[in-house]
């Protein structure tokens, strides 16, 4: 017990488990984020782009900003 309390372990030990609708937010937030990313590379390689310009950049953002709508 006294290994705990100087190292200060207990501090940082989760308190209780995280809920079910939090899970499912990070797993749907991560899923768009592979999502995304995928996108971009799919993008780079049909354009045979080797390294990310200015002009890409926006034609990539286009592309996203229309698929939210």
């Amino acid at each position: 017990m006294a290994n705990v309390l100087t190292t200060g372990a207990w501090l940082s030990a989760p308190t209780e488990k995280t809920s079910f609708f939090a899970r499912l937010l990070r797993a749907r937030i991560e899923s768009n984020e592979r999502r995304a990313a995928r996108a971009v590379e799919t993008y780079v390689t049909d354009h045979g782009l080797q390294k990310l310009s200015d002009d890409a950049e926006r034609q990539i953002d286009r592309l996203f900003s229309r698929a939210g709508r």
